[in-house]
């Protein structure tokens, strides 16, 4: 057994007996879409959204995009942040165990959390709410590919600066809600500005949920959001890798 797969193998038993986490990553996006998909009419055809229901061109990709970004922003920095701040990481740049492996472990541990719970929330979707699954599968599964690291690679760069878990867990978060705001969560895309349009195309939030809307009703995913998805997981990526403080 690999040291990686090794690591994979603890922190994923780390995750798993955090009673908060897996509650969290589950519980909100399922609850966001029994709670709308419960509601009267919310999966009947629906004119402003090319005859397709809110619940599939909105609320289903809205908790996806919820999910992901929760991971990203908010569990993963916070975990990175409290190791530093128990010198853990200092302890590993010690040790024949490069660091960046501990890193990495956890990014595959929040990625498979990522797979699974959009897995729960496509089969409960259609299961028990009747929701049409993604029109467009190949489109979807390229917005998630390209959407899961460009947002993860913003928490990376939180991860590489905040000292403690609690001061990542407060830049996430401030990141995270003005992302929701900017994104097109509070306000669907349609009703914001043309201006606020442009902002949420090229936003990661924004981007992946506007890229999993269009697929999710049958259409292709505009290249401007995933060229704008790609820039950021490498620009962010590139700044963490510079900046990351191991101590």
């Amino acid at each position: 057994m690999t040291v990686l797969t090794k690591l994979t193998t603890a922190e994923a038993k780390v995750f798993l007996r955090d009673p908060g986490a897996p509650a969290v990553v589950v519980g909100i996006p399922l609850a966001l879409l029994l709670v709308f998909g419960l509601l009267p009419g919310a999966n009947d055809p629906d004119p402003k959204y090319g005859g397709q229901s809110a619940l599939a061109t909105v609320i289903a990709p809205m908790a996806v995009t919820i999910l992901l970004a929760m991971l990203a922003l908010t569990q993963f920095p916070n975990t990175m942040g409290t190791y530093r701040e128990k010198g853990l990481l200092k302890r590993l740049s010690a040790s024949p165990v490069p660091p960046s492996r501990l890193l990495a472990a956890q990014l595959l541990v929040n990625l498979a959390a990522a797979v699974v719970v959009v897995l729960l929330i496509v089969g409960v979707g259609r299961l028990a709410l009747g929701i049409s699954l993604p029109g467009n599968p190949g489109g979807f599964l390229l917005t998630i590919v390209l959407g899961a690291p460009a947002l993860f690679s913003v928490g990376l760069l939180v991860a590489a600066l905040a000292p403690t878990g609690r001061a990542a867990s407060g830049i996430g978060t401030a990141l995270f809600f003005p992302m929701l705001a900017l994104g097109g969560v509070w306000v669907p895309k349609e009703q914001l500005s043309p201006v606020m349009q442009h902002v949420a195309d090229i936003l990661p939030l924004g981007a992946t949920l506007n890229g999993l809307r269009a697929t999710w009703a049958g259409n292709a995913p505009e290249l401007l959001q995933l060229g704008a998805l790609a820039a950021c997981a490498v620009v962010c990526t590139t700044i963490a890798a510079r900046v990351f403080r191991w101590v």
